[in-house]
């Protein structure tokens, strides 16, 4: 772990963490300060209802990923990396000044098309992020690197929805969010500048302006190695359910704990917490190499943790409403809280490896454009598992039972990949003896990843 943690004293990751992490932290921090603006001060800004304005936030900033992500995957592979993180953060800071703009004139059109554009700057980046990894990294810091990224976006994810939402509740909150941003933004554009140059795999490459056409290109990209198309779907369903999850724990702590606001929060910081802990402990059980033994372990705590959440959920809500104290003192919330600390735990297990799978085995390149079919993917599974989570709860399904069917479809969906790649259970038993060994010091072990797997297309 301390190997890892070394990386963000390194010229060739750290800068690169702190631009991820401070962009993350803005969208996140912009995005919730307006909508906790819109909801609490509806009647000044439109007519439209409240839960129609969250939604429809929530709509424009993922838009771009469907929309861009393949030309943002073409400009990654034809363009230096390092040279587009910055140009992405300078297009940031003009869209703070945009946003500020949109307060100032009192402009929900301005502000809703701010939050479409911030959208559209992380597509830029996403391809650019990951596709940066394996050029400044070695193999044996591959694993590390995507751990130490990804506890790092969630954290930010946390940090700035909480920040945001303290800061439209301030007076003058809207001159605060916007100088807040701006100066996020700032610092991190002079954090990409540190960002060592990435040459271009393919610079004589010609731009396809046709989204369509070049998204399913990428797939088709993804699609020329097995091992790396079930890597995307298996990063798909994560974040089909992880987010399935998280949009659902604002009405679970109301409804269900029956605690106030300070209890979404409290579960928010400890999923958090879990997934920077799962993400960092995979870096150490992986020994420096791509260990895809660890996908199983994750896969089957995911499920696990999942089915207990909903059974250790309360069967009806105390009848006043609990404050923080209160509710960490109730029966059974200390259960649901280590649920959600092991779901963070196996989700970080579970993603990391399939993250660096990606990126090692992709051809050098196409993997830009193989990262964008990955983010097209994972909007496209988000927003599937929405609006399935939407209908099961119109339908009359509690958000216990919710969770339950989520949990049992993870280990109906993990038993198709490891049919589809058996590889995955292969090291997964061969790991398994030797789990609390991998905690101890010993020579590596040849990359799994780095095998030939016997089913290829």
């Amino acid at each position: 772990m301390s190997s890892s943690l070394s990386l963000l004293r390194t010229r060739r990751f750290g800068p690169l963490f702190v631009t991820q992490f401070l962009g993350a932290f803005n969208d996140n921090l912009f995005k919730n300060a307006l909508v906790v603006l819109l909801t609490f001060q509806t009647t000044q800004w439109t007519s439209l209802s409240p839960g129609l304005l969250a939604n429809l936030a929530a709509g424009l900033f993922i838009l771009p990923f469907f929309l861009f992500s393949a030309s943002a995957g073409q400009l990654a592979d034809k363009y230096d990396k390092a040279l587009l993180a910055r140009w992405v953060k300078l297009l940031e800071i003009l869209i703070v000044l945009l946003a500020g703009a949109g307060f100032w004139l009192h402009s929900l059109e301005i502000l809703l098309a701010s939050l479409f554009l911030l959208g559209l700057q992380s597509t830029l980046f996403g391809p650019v992020k990951y596709a940066i990894l394996p050029q400044h990294l070695g193999e044996a810091e591959l694993v590390g690197g995507n751990a130490l990224i990804e506890a790092g976006t969630f954290v930010a994810i946390l940090v700035g929805t909480l920040s945001g939402g303290l800061l439209a509740g301030v007076e003058g909150g809207t001159l605060w969010i916007t100088a807040g941003c701006l100066v996020v933004a700032v610092v991190g554009y002079l954090g990409s500048l540190r960002i060592p140059v990435a040459l271009p795999p393919e610079p004589g490459l010609r731009l396809n302006p046709n989204p369509l056409g070049e998204t399913w290109r990428g797939i088709g990209f993804a699609r020329a190695d097995r091992l790396v198309f079930l890597a995307i779907l298996g990063i798909s369903w994560f974040w089909l359910y992880g987010a399935l999850l998280l949009a659902q724990l604002p009405a679970y702590t109301k409804d269900v704990l029956g605690a106030a606001e300070g209890g979404v929060t409290l579960l928010l910081a400890v999923f958090t917490l879990g997934i920077g802990s799962g993400s960092l402990l995979c870096a150490r059980l992986s020994k420096q190499h791509v260990e895809i033994g660890l996908v199983p372990l994750g896969a089957l705590g995911l499920s696990l943790a999942g089915l207990d959440l909903a059974l250790a959920s309360p069967a009806a809500a105390p009848r006043v409403t609990l404050d923080l104290a209160a509710l960490l003192a109730a029966p059974g919330t200390l259960r649901v809280l280590a649920d959600l600390f092991a779901l963070g735990l196996f989700g970080g297990l579970f993603i990391v490896p399939l993250y660096a799978l990606m990126q090692l085995r992709s051809a050098a390149a196409q993997r830009a454009r193989v990262v964008a079919a990955n983010n097209i993917l994972n909007a496209l599974f988000m927003v599937a598992g929405a609006l399935a989570a939407a209908l099961l709860l119109a339908a009359g399904l509690s958000i216990p039972v919710l969770f339950g069917i989520a949990a049992l479809a993870n280990a109906a969906v993990a038993l198709c990949l490891f049919r589809l790649q058996p590889d995955f259970l292969r090291r997964f038993a061969a790991c398994l003896p030797g789990l609390g060994g991998l905690l101890r010091r010993g020579a590596p072990r040849p990359s799994a990843a780095a095998e030939k797997p016997e089913e290829r297309p």
